[in-house]
């Protein structure tokens, strides 16, 4: 019988002691033999206004100790299901961005040559693009789904063309995505043109800004996504400034009217049924975020994307059925 990896539960140690890994489990130092890897990328020389990101997966990894292995409102259980380990961080190039994005590629397709699925602990969103391009190695183009305040399709910032800001316009030109299957939801904020987020619709992707969520269950948006992505391979990413700074003010670039936690929860947990290849949570900056609220929350979307993984089933809590 196979036994499989338990995060370390705070009746066996108190949770402000133990490992500092992704919600204190076991660290592995290679993806052999796993299902699915957490994985921290520690960099933010990627970033265009305030810094810190270079922390975030430490400090991720430092409030996922909260974490408990049920989900007491899907009723997954992944560490039943799945071989879960933390296999630490990659060993970017503090100096060089451009290194750094081919560290991180070459990377993940060693990762990726295990089968393993990678949930990637943040860092800047530069980092979404060199996995993309390990992911069309393995699968070929993919389907995305991008949660984020920001379209990140620019063609260059300050003459560079590689940024946080330029992930989704590099992968697009390496033909990472399937255009017709990629969805932004949570766009929102001030531009520099009236039609910034028009480039992405002309692709043919789907634009939800944050406006068309205000007061609204996202249920019946992701019932939508699923039926658009079906089998396909699809990678999700998640901005953390894609909540409102109500929520999630650690963050480098923060903009007002953004999407509640709710809302993200009801996003992630719609992902389940779909072929989900990776994800990453990125843009948590611990130097804006003092009371750790904002590593907290990535902390749990990262343990939601877990949840949503293929294998591991779901059964929705039995809820009260009053009407209030």
């Amino acid at each position: 019988m196979k036994v499989f990896n338990q995060p370390l539960g705070g009746n066996e140690m108190a949770r402000f002691g133990g490992p500092a890994t992704m919600m204190r489990l076991p660290a592995a130092a290679s993806p052999e033999g796993l299902d699915v890897g957490f994985i921290g990328i520690p960099m933010d020389h990627g970033t265009s206004n305030r810094s810190g990101t270079r922390l975030g997966p430490r400090q991720i990894r430092d409030e996922s100790r909260m974490l408990r292995p049920y989900n007491m409102a899907t009723g997954a259980a992944p560490f039943d299901h799945l071989q879960v380990a933390d296999l630490g961080d990659v060993a970017i190039n503090t100096f060089d961005l451009k290194k750094t994005v081919d560290i991180i590629t070459d990377h993940y397709r060693k990762v990726l040559a295990h089968d393993v699925i990678p949930l990637t602990l943040g860092g800047d969103h530069t980092l979404t693009w060199p996995i993309l391009r390990a992911m069309k190695e393995k699968y070929g183009p993919v389907a995305l789904i991008h949660i984020d305040a920001h379209a990140d399709i620019n063609e260059h910032m300050f003459g560079e063309t590689v940024a946080h800001g330029c992930p989704f316009r590099r992968a697009w030109e390496d033909e990472c995505l399937i255009n017709d299957r990629v969805f932004q939801i949570g766009l929102r904020g001030t531009g520099y043109a009236a039609d910034d987020f028009d480039w992405a619709r002309r692709q043919g992707w789907t634009v939800v800004q944050a406006e068309e969520c205000w007061g609204k269950s996202l249920v019946r948006l992701m019932e939508i996504v699923r039926e658009r992505i079906g089998e396909l391979p699809v990678y999700i990413s998640y901005d953390i400034d894609s909540l409102d700074p109500a929520f999630a003010p650690g963050t480098g670039t923060v903009e007002p009217g953004g999407l509640s936690t709710w809302q993200a929860l009801e996003i992630i947990r719609g992902c389940a049924g779909l072929n989900i290849v990776g994800g990453d949570l990125v843009e948590v900056s611990p130097p804006y975020d003092p009371s750790g609220n904002t590593a907290l929350i990535g902390a749990n979307l990262l343990y939601e994307m877990l949840c949503v993984l293929p294998g591991v089933p779901q059964h929705p809590s039995r809820f009260s059925g009053l009407t209030f």
